[in-house]
């Protein structure tokens, strides 16, 4: 699968594809639809998904990032599995949000990515103020060499599948609303980095992985891990800023049952099975420490 970061200018050798194009945070049931009409194209075109970093959103209110839901590793992955060919990953910066919808279409779609069929969302909008809707890229379509498919919104409970629904249901810890909207369980997945080490100290050496950032959900989990051999290895895992010690960053760190390889460099994948508790600050370490093996104990439970 081919990752691309630029159309400006055009890459010479890129097929003429079939692109779905959204911001695809989540990769839900969703925006699965509108990835297997791309896959499903035929014509010998090739199967391709655009979508922008940094969110639209988050551009324009940098004080108030969205919530991120994948890491770029996970979300090729899961691209890739899906039987995409390409994505397109481009850069949304002022002169991009400022393009006309016009432009967008002629020089993104047509142009660069060689779109022949374009496949968006029912409420789709592009170009400058979002000034393009359906009936306008269909119009542009026409003029430039491209179809239009529109998806219509996958329903669950009588709600549309969306990734503020599912960023909201991560956020209370509803894991089991967040697995119905995916068609699978969270993930988040990366390489184990080095840490303070005070986990071991206390009795409960933890593999820590970096993570989106502001992540979409925090606190303290029942998860499995996948991964360097291992096959859904039962754990318990604290994703936040550890304010008990200071911490700042945004960590992930997973106390593996009954494990004691060594895991530095390794690629984990952690799916999130259930929420114990938030996240607080102890007076002490020694209340921490307590509280942590309470949390192992629930976790134990819960998977066994």
């Amino acid at each position: 699968m081919r990752l691309v970061r630029s159309l400006f200018p055009p890459p010479k050798d890129l097929p003429e594809a079939a692109v779905a194009v959204g911001n695809f945070d989540g990769l839900h049931r969703g925006h699965q639809a509108l990835l297997a009409r791309v896959c499903s194209a035929g014509g010998g075109l090739a199967p391709a998904m655009m979508y922008f970093e940094p969110l639209p959103k988050t551009f324009f209110q940098p004080d108030k990032p969205v919530p991120r839901l994948l890491t770029l590793r996970d979300r090729l992955e899961l691209c890739r599995e899906f039987g995409l060919e390409m994505v397109f990953r481009l850069r949304f910066n002022q002169a991009f949000a400022s393009q006309s919808p016009e432009a967008f279409a002629r020089d993104v779609l047509a142009g660069g990515a060689r779109a022949r069929e374009v496949v968006v969302g029912s409420d789709f909008r592009f170009g400058a103020r979002a000034a393009g809707d359906v009936a306008a890229l269909r119009e542009f379509g026409q003029q430039m060499g491209f179809r239009v498919r529109v998806v219509d919104p996958v329903m669950d409970a009588g709600r549309r599948i969306s990734s503020s629904g599912l960023r909201q249901a991560l956020g209370d810890g509803d894991l089991a609303t967040a697995e119905g909207l995916l068609g699978r369980r969270y993930r988040i997945s990366g390489r184990v980095i080095r840490g303070r080490r005070l986990g071991r100290e206390l009795g409960f050496p933890t593999v820590n992985l970096r993570v989106p950032e502001p992540p979409a959900l925090r606190g303290v989990f029942a998860v499995r891990v996948s991964g360097a051999g291992l096959d859904g290895h039962p754990a318990v895992a604290s994703l936040g800023q550890r304010p008990t010690v200071a911490g700042k960053d945004w960590l992930l760190e997973v106390h593996l049952f009954d494990f004691n390889d060594d895991l530095y460099g390794r690629h984990l994948g952690v799916d999130f099975v259930a929420r114990l508790r938030p996240e607080v600050r102890f007076d002490s370490l020694e209340a921490m420490t307590e509280q942590m093996k309470l949390d192992a104990e629930q976790a134990r439970g819960l998977l066994d």
